[in-house]
């Protein structure tokens, strides 16, 4: 049997987020995977202009970068051709082009499974940054532009969260209902994958692209993630609950079940590092102007 084909796509997207963190945070994640001596890394372009005007175009914030690096990763994936496809962001709005490409690749057998404390269902209506849209523009919703973008959209049937905030959700966060999207909470896999298993067979996915974004996670279990940036005393959205080993038992059982072809790890803010590295800045041994 053929071997299948992995590509990583480091995409250090930080536009849809509006947060120029989330690079540093893919760009060190890329060290922080496991390495391969097989599957090729594909390093997709991304303006890191931080101090240029960031207008909203087409009700969304930075809509000219973003469509330009969406554009980039469907035309490498494309070129490509690979069977499964691993993403190093960046904001939660890598996910598109690689979930897009394997909806297509494997005929409408393949789920998402979105690993998150939020849906990132909003529309334009709703919210100007990408990052919360992304899933709604997969579904044929979200951003008009980026939703006219996606060649193969998602049923609702074919997505689950897990570790979905349900009883934190905001007015921009509806679409859960409306669409009647299957969700778990962290209490719900706390101990047990079962609900998450039970979809998988109710829908004869065979195949799962899965979204992770890091504040899915517990900031008591993991510390790299927006709510725990020093000094912060709120965070204006859900908190995520579940923990490393809770994620990686669920996609253990997940995988028994349908094989991961897709796999996206977004908004990684590792603050301790970052912080360091901007007071090292400050030290004159290391200016190499002089």
């Amino acid at each position: 049997m053929k071997k299948k084909k992995t590509l990583r796509l480091l995409l250090p997207q930080w536009q849809g987020g509006d947060n120029p963190n989330y690079v540093f945070g893919s760009e060190l994640l890329a060290h922080i995977v496991p390495q391969s001596t097989v599957s090729e890394t594909v390093r997709i372009s991304v303006n890191q202009d931080f101090e240029k005007d960031r207008p909203i175009e087409q009700g969304v914030k930075n809509e000219r970068a973003l469509m330009k690096q969406l554009d980039e990763a469907m035309a490498v994936l494309e070129n490509k051709a690979p069977d499964k496809v691993i993403v190093l962001g960046g904001d939660c709005a890598v996910s598109q082009a690689p979930f897009d490409y394997l909806n297509g690749r494997y005929g409408g057998k393949l789920g998402i499974l979105w690993l998150d404390a939020h849906p990132d269902v909003a529309t334009t209506e709703e919210t100007s940054h990408g990052h919360e849209m992304v899933l709604g523009n997969l579904l044929g919703e979200g951003a008009p532009a980026f939703a006219e973008k996606v060649k193969h959209p998602f049923q609702p049937n074919q997505v689950m969260f897990a570790g979905l905030k349900y009883e934190e959700l905001r007015s921009r966060d509806q679409a859960v209902n409306r669409l009647n999207l299957r969700y778990v909470t962290p209490q719900d896999v706390k101990d047990s994958s079962e609900p998450i298993l039970a979809w998988i067979k109710e829908n004869d996915i065979q195949y799962l692209a899965v979204h992770f974004d890091l504040d899915v996670l517990s900031p008591i279990d993991f510390r790299s993630t927006y709510f725990s940036e020093p000094y912060l005393e709120e965070f204006g959205a859900a908190v995520g609950e579940l923990t490393l080993n809770q994620i990686v038992r669920i996609l253990t059982d997940a995988s028994e079940q349908a094989e991961i072809v897709g796999l996206s790890i977004a908004e990684h803010l590792p603050w301790d590092a970052m912080n360091l590295r901007q007071a090292l800045a400050k030290i004159s041994i290391f200016d190499d102007s002089e």
